[in-house]
């Protein structure tokens, strides 16, 4: 039985598949509601996987696997039976054929149950393949000799970074976004359940309140920091900038890679209280934004044109010389851009009794070179002031193939 029609038989309405969605529905004699956006499915079907340009959703729940089997067999299966599950799940439906409560009471249920009633929540299941994938200790894996991107290998060592391998790389990730933790934590759940055997967690990691908006209709989100973070990222609107920095081109290569991306993720601890005390004129000084309104020193709104030339009345840069936005701004950069996809967390209190949270950064673009070029303007004590307050504990970078049509799985591509 799907959740949705689980939602309907209690009455609450049903929420139909497919792209605008159905609409809750009541009595005959009852005009159709339509549901709140923020609880539609998100098409799993598409040129481009989801979870890449689509808005930026609340919730996050990633995990990075390791493959506990060496057959080419059991690869593809996998992602057979992923795509097969991602399918319902992201449509609002029980996995298996039977689900949560239909079928035998003496065998374990094939779909774990704590997402019923719930809909669809816009989840997104994005999966990407790390470099160990196709090859480990200089050996091809799985048959797939000749086939990992050029692009696809381990980012280097930044200065600055403090990087734990046990919550670093992975061969295989999957990113679940959503506006509901519950449906995102479920769908995890059941893709590692069904993984069993094959495949094996390596590290995970929650996040919420999302630090970048994707899309012009959102209001920019703040971080840890309590600074909008975000502002000039790229937005789903803006095609060209889309198209020139986020996914794979015909002649970017290989082949089966075309219309995809590269993921790069980072766990950054912040030093909450070290920068609680903080000034807040330091902390605008830092970042090179205002604490309040989100514009730059420059002068203007959120949204202003930021002036890297700017003075202030003492004659001195408006935007300082080593704020993290004058070092990550495009044109200090060549003019390279990523699309961040990134979320706050807080994992509890480390062993002083200090808060263990931060960032939790992701980007997507068409060459990891972006993202390096970015990061080594930023890492060291001696660039960006941020570094003070901030450590980067964990790394990754995945190649994300393109969607899937209506039949067909996630990665076909690559084993063609």
């Amino acid at each position: 039985m799907s959740r949705r029609a689980l939602l309907g038989a209690a009455g609450i309405g049903a929420v139909a598949a497919g792209v605008g969605g159905g609409y809750a529905l009541g009595s005959s004699d009852d005009p159709p509601v339509k549901p709140a956006e923020a609880a539609l499915p998100v098409p799993f079907t598409g040129r481009h996987q989801a979870g890449i340009v689509t808005p930026a959703q609340d919730r996050l729940y990633l995990v990075a696997l390791d493959m506990t089997s060496e057959k080419r067999d059991d690869l593809i299966s996998l992602l057979k039976d992923w795509t097969r599950a991602a399918r319902k799940l992201t449509a609002g439906n029980e996995i298996g054929v039977y689900g949560a409560v239909a079928g035998s009471p003496l065998g374990p249920p094939e779909d774990t149950g704590e997402a019923l009633g719930l809909p669809p929540s816009q989840l997104t299941l994005t999966f990407g393949f790390g470099p160990s994938l196709f090859e480990k200790d200089g050996k091809p894996r799985f048959g797939l000799d000749g086939r990992k991107p050029e692009k696809l290998t381990d980012l280097p060592a930044f200065s600055g970074d403090q990087l734990d391998p046990a919550i670093s790389h992975g061969d295989l990730v999957v990113q679940a976004c959503a506006n509901d933790p519950q449906v995102a934590v479920h769908a995890v759940r059941n893709l590692v359940r069904i993984a069993f055997g094959r495949a094996s967690v390596r590290y995970s990691q929650m996040g919420f309140g999302r630090t970048s908006s994707t899309s012009q209709a959102q209001v920019t989100a703040r971080n840890m920091l309590g600074f909008k973070d975000g502002t000039a990222n790229i937005k789903v609107e803006e095609r060209r900038s889309v198209d020139e920095f986020v996914w794979v081109g015909p002649d970017d290569g290989p082949d089966w890679l075309v219309d995809g991306s590269y993921l790069v993720t980072r766990k950054i601890n912040m030093r909450i209280e070290t920068w609680d005390r903080e000034s807040l004129q330091g902390q605008e000084q830092i970042i090179g934004r205002t604490k309040g309104s989100g514009g730059p020193l420059s002068g203007g709104d959120e949204f202003a044109t930021i002036d890297l030339k700017a003075k202030g009345p003492d004659g001195e840069l408006a935007i300082p010389e080593k704020s993290h936005v004058r070092l990550a701004h495009p044109d200090t950069n060549g003019g390279v851009k990523i699309l961040r996809r990134g979320y706050n967390f807080v994992d509890g209190s480390d062993g002083l009794g200090q808060l263990s949270a931060g960032l939790f950064f992701i980007a997507y673009q068409r060459d990891p070179e972006q993202f390096i070029r970015i990061q080594k303007s930023l890492a060291g004590s001696q660039n960006d002031l941020l570094n003070e307050y901030i450590v980067h504990v964990s790394t990754g970078v995945f190649a994300c193939p393109p969607g899937v049509g209506r039949t067909g799985f996630v990665g076909e591509t690559l084993f063609a």
